[in-house]
């Protein structure tokens, strides 16, 4: 078997490090230092060379202007991001893209892809639900006119939407009154559509979307059995991959510091509790690449498993949530109070890294669901 990435993968990778090599991940404000948010908007200029270099097109197909690459290259420029904090909706509007793309119909497609692609178009994702907790599908009701081809009503909150004051349009995923799921392209300004501002702990303005009697066109809705599935599962699994770049830096910074702190006129590098905690902490990291690599190539070969891809996720989601927490806070004691100071990029990439952990959920939350997927199908 070949586990090395093909070459056009290895491209997009390297061309990401070309776009974020000058990227400071202490560009704007420490959010130890503010009240509101960091900044107003995402890095609207690190977006456009993202445009410039084809990577906010990656999922898209060749004919409407894209790459036509696949979950495996969008999480390798993702962990590249990552390394840099970078302040960009990168995940959410690709993944939002290759929902459109793959269920979508050819209206929508023609409405969103190339000019998504060119960084003309800003798309997001409420996957938080209501409280962050509750599934995102249950916490908005959708309900169709009679009619073919009807209209939609959304009604409902979705809380947490990150760059929703940024994004032209946030997919909404919303329940029918059957129980299907559909996802409306609902705008950002639009009647019965409103936004209250929140912050992450990265210090990233988010917003509580409120959806109060909106109508969204039949052409804006994707009706499609599955569609919500696949991309939930997208933007988790690229969410791990933020988690596994993060980490990877964090532990370099580890390394560097450890190799010029002197402690008895010795680095403590050379000290055998320091280098066990940072070895433990390596095997953290590779545990969570196997484990991403291993669902991205599942959502994107389309192969089937002795579980289902959920299983694969689930995994994944264990070691990146746990892996990421464990990473930062070794990296806290290794490096001392120097750690905590606001003059050193340290306490982002902490504030970073609760953010995803947030976001991904407790890992004894993601063995549950494994264990319902292991009794529903028994492996042998």
């Amino acid at each position: 078997m070949d586990f090395t990435f093909s070459e056009e993968q290895q491209a997009a990778a390297e061309a990401a490090r070309g776009v974020f090599a000058d990227v400071a991940p202490d560009a704007v404000p420490s959010p130890a230092l503010t009240t509101g948010a960091v900044a107003d908007t995402h890095d609207r200029a690190l977006w456009a060379k993202l445009a410039d270099a084809g990577l906010l097109s990656l999922l898209v197909a060749e004919e409407h202007g894209g790459a036509g690459l696949d979950a495996v290259a969008l999480c390798l420029v993702l962990r590249e991001s990552a390394k840099v904090l970078a302040r960009v909706p990168l995940l959410e509007s690709s993944a939002a893209m290759a929902a459109v793309q793959a269920y979508g119909g050819p209206e929508l497609r023609a409405a969103l892809l190339e000019r998504g692609g060119r960084g003309e178009v800003v798309l997001t994702v409420a996957a938080s639900g209501r409280t962050g907790h509750d599934p995102a599908e249950l916490a908005v009701t959708a309900r169709q006119d009679e009619g073919e081809g009807g209209d939609w009503t959304l009604d409902g909150v979705q809380t947490a939407v990150p760059w929703a004051y940024d994004a032209d349009f946030v997919v909404v995923p919303a329940h029918t009154a059957v129980g299907r799921t559909v996802l409306a392209l609902v705008p950002r300004v639009h009647d019965g559509v409103a936004l209250g501002e929140q912050f992450s702990t990265s210090g990233e303005r988010l917003g509580e979307l409120r959806l109060e009697s909106a109508r969204i066109a039949a052409r804006d809705v994707i009706d499609v059995e599955g569609a919500w599935e696949w991309l939930r599962d997208l933007l988790t699994t690229g969410t791990c991959a933020l988690a596994l770049g993060l980490g990877e830096r964090v532990l370099r910074m580890s390394s560097e510091y450890t190799s010029k702190r002197e402690q008895f006129g010795f680095p403590v590098a050379t000290f055998q509790a320091v280098a066990v905690q940072a070895a433990d902490r390596y095997i953290d990291l590779r545990a969570m690449e196997v484990t991403l690599w291993q669902a991205a190539w599942r959502i994107s070969s389309g192969s089937r498993g002795a579980l289902p891809v959920a299983g694969d996720v689930a995994v994944a989601k264990i070691w990146a949530s746990e892996g990421v927490r464990r990473v930062v806070q070794t990296a806290q004691h290794l490096h001392g109070g120097f750690g905590a100071d606001v003059s050193y990029p340290l306490h982002r990439y902490h504030a970073w890294a609760k953010h995803l952990e947030l976001s991904l959920g407790p890992a004894a939350a993601h063995e549950e669901a494994l264990g319902d997927l292991l009794a529903a199908h028994p492996l042998g």
